[in-house]
Order: C-alpha cells, then structure tokens, then sequence
C-alpha cells in the first residue's frame, strides 16, 4: 500500500472483493475505495460529471500498466459515456467511449473494489445497440445500489 492512497477512515466491504485485504482488515488502497463509494452514489443520482471528476482524481494516483489505473479510466470513460448520452443525446460519442472503458476494464476482476465490474461490461457492450439502457443505469458496490448524499457532492466539490 502507498502512503498516498492509506485512509484509515474508509469503512470494510460487505463482503471480501478484490482490494480488501481480509487478513489485516484492510483495503489496499482505501483512497480508491473512497472515490469509488461517492462515485457510484453520485453516478446513480444522475451527476455524471461529479462521477467522473471521483474517479478521474483518484486516477492520477496510479501509474500507468496497474490494475488500479485501468479501473479508474474504464470508469472514468463509463461516466463521460452516460453524460454523453443523457445531456447531450450524443449516442456515437457514447458508443465511443463505451468501447474504451471496455478495453481499460479488461482483465479488471469482477468484483474490484466491491464494484460490480462484470455487470458494467455487460451493459457498456449491450448499449452499443441499444443506448437507452443507460437511462436511469444503477451501478453497485458490495451489491447494493444507493444514490448520492450531500457528502458525496461536497466530496466531489472538494476536488475542483
């Protein structure tokens, strides 16, 4: 773990995904986990572009080629490409994004982080025909689905 991406606040998983190292209760980089919990929530209230800005910062604390770089980008990608899609109806700006989050998500595994990264690649590839199955889009972290609270907008304010 680096010291940059240590935060003794960020809470345990529900479960035991990919990041959470069960044997000394701890995350690996629990800074990411925090980008990804107000990111998800501010993603499923419908503020991509606070989404995006969660994971794009955290993004710059990895080095290209790691696992943790490739996530945050496919992520960071995924909410440019709902933001298209949603205020500007921009369906081919989407698909094009879409199709570089699932190049940066590949080899991610399924669970990283709590989050469900197989159901994102699912419906990033299904919506390249079909993109009305981003509206109202829900994503997870340890299996559930929740929207954004005041913290997560002052998290993602914070980050301007």
């Amino acid at each position: 773990m680096d010291d940059h991406t240590r935060d003794p606040g960020v809470a345990p998983p529900l479960g035991n995904p990919t990041g959470w190292r069960h044997s000394d209760r701890q995350w690996e980089h629990a800074t990411l986990r925090r980008a990804v919990e107000h990111g998800i929530r501010l993603f499923n209230d419908g503020a991509y572009h606070e989404s995006h800005d969660c994971f794009e910062d955290e993004w710059y604390n990895y080095g290209s080629g790691t696992t943790e770089s490739a996530f945050l980008h496919g992520m960071v990608q995924v909410a440019a490409g709902v933001y298209k899609h949603v205020d500007f109806e921009d369906d081919d700006g989407m698909r094009s994004l879409f199709r570089t989050a699932d190049q940066y998500l590949h080899g991610v595994p399924d669970d990283f982080y709590g989050v469900a990264v197989d159901d994102i690649r699912a419906t990033i590839n299904a919506a390249q025909s079909e993109p009305a199955l981003v509206e109202d889009w829900q994503l997870t972290v340890d299996g559930e689905s929740s929207t954004a609270y005041p913290a997560d907008y002052a998290y993602a304010e914070e980050l301007e």
